[in-house]
Formats: C-alpha cells, structure tokens, sequence
C-alpha cells in the first residue's frame, strides 16, 4: 500500500513569480560586484580569460596563460569564454565569466523541478484516495513537490559556493540533473530521440569533467531498466545513448590529436587524471564521503533516508528507483575516488533533493518542527552574528568583533552602502516574517518543511554578499598584490617564469597585466616563485634554477594571507 493520504490543501504550489524570485535571490548574490576569488574561481576565470583572447590552439588545450590545465575538459570554459566575448565590454570579463554560472545553475534547477513534476504525476506516486474525496489532483501534487524538490536544491549547503565559482563543478551538476530529467522522460515514454539527447548530455558530461562519472552513470541507468524490467529503455541506451555520447566525447579528443595544438596534446595528462579517479576503497574514502556528506547535502539527505524507509515496499517505483540509482552510482564513484575534494559530493544533491521531497508526504509534523526549529535557530543565529560584525566594522563596537575584522585583513578601509544597506535589512525583515508565518499559520503545505531551511541560506549568503562583500573580496581576492608586483616588473623584460598556483597566476596576468611564459617560453629573464612565510629565510630558488645567478626585485604577500609568499627575481647577466 502506498504510505501517502494527503488532502488537496496540502498541495497548493508557489506562485511562479516567488519561484523565479528564490532562484535570482540565490544565483545573483555572488556573482555581482566582486573579483575572481582565490581557488578555483580564479583558476577557472583564468582558462576561460585565456581562450577568450587566444586563438584555435587556445580553445583546444586548456591552460591558464602558458600553465596547462588539462584535468576535467574543457566546456566550462568555452561556455565562459563566449560570455566574455559576448558581455565582456558590458560588465567586465570577470563578470561576463560568471554569467555562464548563472546559466548553468538556471539550467540545473529547472531540471530538478521538471524531473520532480514528472515523477510526482506518475500513478504510483499519487497518494491514496480518501473516503469522502478531497485528495489532490495529479497535476497539482505534482506541481507541489516539484516546488519541493527545487526549495530543497536551493537549501543544500554544498551548493552555495559552488553554484556561484567559474568552476567545471557548476556545469556538471546542471548536466546531472538534465541528464535525471531525461532518464524520466526515457523511461516514462521510451523514444529514440530522447536516449540521443541522454547520450548528448553524457557526452557534454565528458567534456566537463571527464569520461568516469557519465561512464557510471550509462551502468546505472542499465541497471535500472533491467531491475524495472523495461526492455525498450535498455536497448535505446545501448543502440542510441552510447554512440552519441562518444561521438560527441570523440569530437574534442579527435581534433586535439590531430591538430595537436603548440606542438602537445592534454590527451595524455587528461587520462591520467580520469585514472586517478579509481582507486580501491579505503577507510579515508570511506570516511570522507560520510564525514562531509552530512553537512554537504543538509537538509536533503534526512528526507531522503525517510522517504527510502517509507517507500521500502515500492521500491520499484520510478520516483524512488532512478534518483537512488543515480546516489548509489555517485557514492560508489566517491568510495574509489581517494582525492578529498567537495566535487566528489557535489553530483549526489539533484537526485538527493528529488528523492527528498518524496519523504515529505509521509514526514511526521514532530521532525518537520524539528528541522524548522534547527533551521530557524541556526541562521537566525547567523544572520545575527554577521549583522553584529558588520556593527563592529562600522562604529567599533562590540571592541572585541572590532578589532578581530581588523586582524583578519590588515589594512582593511570600512565604508558604507547604502544600497547594500538597505537590500541586507530588507532580506532581514523578510526572513522574520517567513518565521512568523511559518510558526504562527502552521501551514498543511508540503514544501513548509523546507522553506525555511532554502530561506535561511538565502538570507545569510544575501548578507555575506551586501554587507560583509568589501571585507571578503579583500580578503580573498589578489588584486591588490597583483597590481603592487605590477609596478615593480622592469619595463621591456618579456617573459616572466612562474612557479605558482593556478589561481595566483590567473590573478597577476589579469589584475597586474604581466606577460607569462608560454608553452615555447623558456628563456625569461624573470622569475616569480611561491613560498611559504615559514621559508621566508631559506633560498626560495626552485632547484632547477640554482645554477643561475639571480637578484631580488620584489617581496611581498596579501595581508590577509599568513602563509603565501611571493618573491620576483632576475636573472644577474653573465
């Protein structure tokens, strides 16, 4: 028996202007007003500025400024580039880059509602009928979780800062849940034309981040059908998916080796970082991927475990079968993957969400109280703490928050906005009265569980991004340090070789405007190399480069940085 009886007031969707309103409250924050951030923000503006001002081979093999990036692939960064081509003369090319984010976080959450309305629609989710009438249309229920399903998307921690980096990361958990929405359309409907379009997205998946997750996923989705029993399905993923996922794969793999862009190819390094994605599983691997996971995907994943536990007896339904697929194929991926990184989490949350808003019907109102208490404490706390730091920032009280903005970021100038000003206070008054209306009205809702939890993210990153964005962006950003090395390069010196990471160099070529070496650069008379402070009394020389004799031209690190240090030489004429 189906766990769910439900009447039609529980089913009343959100208007599509709050949707809409959610969505841009959550991707637009972020995205605007700030510089590339150190990591791999930085580096992935860096590929994209460098593709965007390059020719053919620049498109072709990945690098930021002469440094080659061939892990992942390189559609993130084409997509990137095209935006800077297009938007950059607009609002700049940082910017510009992350519109492309923007896109693709537009185009991840459309997928998970869509996938989830479908799902919802189907026969064997529909709650029971009730005696005397009154339950929801299929329509409407679906309608509702759908709704659900996106709140708890837009709630889940590990996709904040993701969601808004010019990463590969970005693109590839759209194409995940775009690849989910087509599994549904397959297997509701089978039709040749859409298993050509999973093998598209599976191709596309390749390009992005390599061939092991969209090889995983192809198994999966094998797997399903055969445990559905669903011939027709299986057979267009054989004859249809997988020729056009490797057509499309082979397109870029193919032309690099046959253009063989600056006499190399990333063909090779591209594969090794692929096989590095398989390892036998260990208790690191084992532990990171629960360690993280908990607070990556909340508060997904206790609906999720809920909706499994209450579904127990129709396992076979598509709303409960595929998404559980899709989280065994991408925990399984994680368990082999020994490299600790948030990316290996980032694939679960779109079939984790969907499979979450199925255990919303059957959710006792004591663990809804539960989590909405939690979530109503924990962000208004939030909220709190950054209102009080930026108290802190502007009049010097409390003395204590004061003076520990200050030793965050040396140097650090307050100002005031009145326009982020009044956006932070009206998020604020906003949330107080989703809280009343939430506890006061006791809505039947279902999406009520989540929409505080999606509401309280909203509202601290919206405060993180008005309030605090001048403190952070100094912080995090290389600006300042670039343009202070940009000063002290002799003018007519060409090539400057560099031993640094991929995002501090993405930030000096473009903030600072210095010229790096290329792939055929080997003779610059400049070098600039990363250390750590700690060395900062050891020869901070590369062995490679001891031979040489070389003079000191400038020292110096980001104020807010303890450990990085960066030092220019020159190389003493012979």
């Amino acid at each position: 028996m189906k766990p769910v009886r439900l009447p039609a007031a529980a089913t009343v969707a959100l208007p599509r202007w709050g949707i809409i309103a959610l969505c841009l409250l959550y991707i637009l924050p972020g995205l605007i007003g700030r510089d590339p951030w150190k990591g791999d923000d930085a580096a992935g503006f860096g590929i994209m500025w460098t593709m965007a001002h390059g020719n053919l081979a620049d498109w072709l093999w990945p690098h930021i400024v002469g440094l080659p990036m061939p892990e992942e692939g390189p559609l993130a960064f084409w997509l990137g580039a095209i935006c800077i081509k297009l938007f950059g003369w607009l609002v700049g090319e940082p910017m510009a880059a992350r519109l492309s984010t923007g896109i693709c976080f537009l185009l991840g959450s459309l997928s998970v509602w869509y996938a989830t309305y479908l799902l919802g629609r189907r026969p064997e989710a529909q709650p029971l009928k009730l005696a005397f009438g009154g339950q929801p249309e299929a329509r409407d229920f679906g309608r509702t979780l759908a709704d659900g399903a996106l709140l708890i998307y837009l709630g889940c921690l590990g996709l904040l800062l993701r969601s808004h980096e010019t990463s590969a990361e970005a693109l590839q958990i759209s194409l995940i849940a775009c690849t989910l929405y087509l599994c549904v359309r397959l297997l509701d409907e089978p039709a040749r034309l859409t298993a050509a379009k999973i093998g598209g997205i599976l191709g596309l998946l390749v390009l992005t981040r390599g061939w092991v997750l969209p090889t995983g996923l192809w198994i999966s989705l094998l797997a399903v059908c055969a445990y559905r029993q669903q011939r027709q399905p299986l057979i267009y993923l054989i004859n249809t998916t997988l020729p056009v996922a490797i057509a499309i794969a082979g397109t870029w793999l193919i032309t690099i080796n046959l253009a063989h862009p600056y006499d190399s190819s990333p063909y090779q390094a591209w594969m090794l970082w692929n096989y590095r994605q398989f390892n036998f599983p260990n208790i690191d691997s084992v532990s990171y991927l629960f360690r993280y996971g908990i607070w990556f995907s909340w508060p997904a994943w206790p609906f999720a475990a809920w909706a499994i536990y209450a579904w127990r007896k129709q396992e076979k339904a598509l709303h409960i079968s595929l998404p559980v697929s899709f989280l065994i194929c991408f925990a399984v991926l994680g368990i082999f993957n020994h490299q600790s990184e948030e990316a290996i989490l980032l694939p679960i949350l779109p079939a984790l969400a969907i499979l979450a808003t199925f255990g919303l019907p059957t959710m006792k109102r004591s663990a809804i109280n539960a989590v909405d208490w939690f979530s109503v404490i924990v962000f208004t706390a939030a909220a709190g703490f950054i209102w009080l730091y930026w108290l802190a920032d502007q009049t010097g009280w409390p003395a204590g928050m004061s003076r520990k903005v200050a030793s965050m970021v040396p140097g650090y100038q307050s100002s005031f906005s009145v326009f982020a000003f009044i956006i932070a206070l009206a998020a604020t008054v906003a949330w107080f009265r989703l809280v009343y209306w939430r506890i006061s009205r006791q809505p039947a809702v279902l999406w009520r569980a989540v929409v505080l939890s999606s509401g309280g993210v909203i509202l601290c990153w919206l405060l993180i991004q008005s309030l605090g964005l001048p403190w952070v962006n100094q912080k995090v950003s290389y600006a300042p340090l670039a343009k202070e090395l940009a000063q002290k390069v002799p003018a007519n010196m060409g090539c400057i070789q560099a031993h640094i990471g991929p995002s501090q160099r993405a930030s000096f070529a473009y903030f600072g405007k210095l010229q790096f070496a290329g792939f055929s650069d080997h003779d610059c008379h400049l070098l600039l190399v990363q250390n750590s402070k700690k060395s900062r009394n050891e020869p901070a020389l590369p062995a490679e480069y001891k031979q040489e004799q070389w003079t000191v031209l400038w020292s110096g690190h980001r104020a807010a940085d303890n450990d990085e240090l960066f030092t220019l030489f020159q190389r003493k004429q012979q």
